[in-house]
């Protein structure tokens, strides 16, 4: 088999009721293969499956492992040249998957590549978790081609340009097989949130190129599991951003970097408290204990990263300023106004 579309399922019955169909038509006469991976789901999922799509090959997993470690566990079963991490909440063009194999089969220096994804519930707007290729500031900030922090542009094909970028969208992420299990796929520790940017830097720091191709559009839900402002995103975001700052830096930065970005996330904390937002407050400080408790088993991960991240000290992609700054101090609210120089 040479592409294996494999969606990662928790308790989505109803959102595979409406978008898998799309999924297994588009892939027709290809040679290619829809896989759902089961999270040890407690709704009808896999009911939903055998009575609905029973030709569906399913990967039932023996207990919820999380976005990341799931993935690793169901992908270590599959046979295929590439991979698609498809969300369960998206809906798929019927061509949306031909530009990306393509794109791939004629550039082997690719590890991955994303479509441009676009919001299911307004279709004119770029969607959140990924729009048209996300990249980060010096700080771990991620944000998009089309979205920074909380404002989301709408799509009049100002990036419509191949273009090489930091991360692909876990919403939507075509990667080499080879590439996924050369640099250990996605860190189980993360459980979910960031494990996607975590793993193309460790791609970037290999050489490796990751790249948005808008010519293939898919439309994101978005917020299916987790919803903004929720204290347990909130955790995973900013423990797992520290995680991945301490894991992936070069030395030189790395420290610096790490105490820069602890003052940002106690400045964020005590934004929240003002707004009477206790619990989000609380899920930050929980965040840092959190990552505190994790930096002795990293220290290991680092150590493996350590050189590849010091030959790699610079990378195109990254943008060297800082987007808080740039958002909050200069106003910037579009990708396109932001200064790379």
């Amino acid at each position: 088999m040479k592409t294996a579309v494999v969606i990662l399922n928790y308790n989505g019955a109803a959102l595979m009721e409406e978008f898998l169909p799309s999924v297994i038509h588009s892939v027709n006469g290809m040679d290619a293969e829809v896989i759902v991976a089961d999270n040890a789901s407690t709704d009808n999922s896999l009911e939903f499956l055998k009575t609905n799509h029973p030709k569906v090959r399913t990967i039932v997993l023996d207990k919820n492992y999380g976005f990341a470690e799931g993935y690793n566990r169901a992908l270590a079963q599959i046979d295929a040249e590439y991979f698609v991490l498809l969300n369960s909440d998206v809906d798929v063009d019927a061509e949306w998957l031909k530009p990306l194999e393509f794109f791939m089969d004629n550039n082997p220096d690719v590890a991955a590549c994303q479509p441009k994804i676009l919001s299911q519930k307004n279709d004119n707007y770029f969607e959140y978790a990924g729009a048209a290729g996300g990249y980060i500031d010096k700080y771990g900030y991620p944000f998009c081609r089309g979205r920074l922090f909380n404002d989301v542009e709408p799509d009049v094909g100002q990036y419509d340009e191949q273009k090489d970028i930091f991360w692909s969208s876990g919403a939507c992420l075509f990667i080499r097989k080879k590439d996924y299990e050369d640099v250990g796929g996605l860190d189980g520790d993360f459980f979910a949130h960031m494990e996607e940017i975590d793993l193309c830097w460790r791609l970037k720091n290999r050489g490796r190129r990751i790249v948005c191709i808008p010519s293939s559009v898919v439309y994101h839900v978005g917020g299916g599991t987790l919803a903004q402002g929720n204290p347990r995103k909130t955790f995973l975001n900013f423990r797992n951003n520290l995680l991945m700052l301490y894991k992936n830096l070069p030395s030189s930065r790395v420290n610096r970097i790490l105490f820069i970005r602890m003052v940002f996330d106690g400045l964020a904390a005590l934004s929240m408290l003002a707004k009477g937002d206790v619990k989000n407050f609380k899920s930050v400080f929980k965040a840092h204990k959190d990552f505190r408790a994790l930096k002795k088993k990293f220290a290991a991960k680092r150590e493996k990263e350590e050189p590849f991240a010091d030959s790699h000290e610079h990378i195109d992609e990254m943008y060297r300023r800082s987007i808080v700054v740039a958002y909050y101090l200069r106003g910037i609210r579009k990708f396109r106004n932001l200064n790379w120089k």
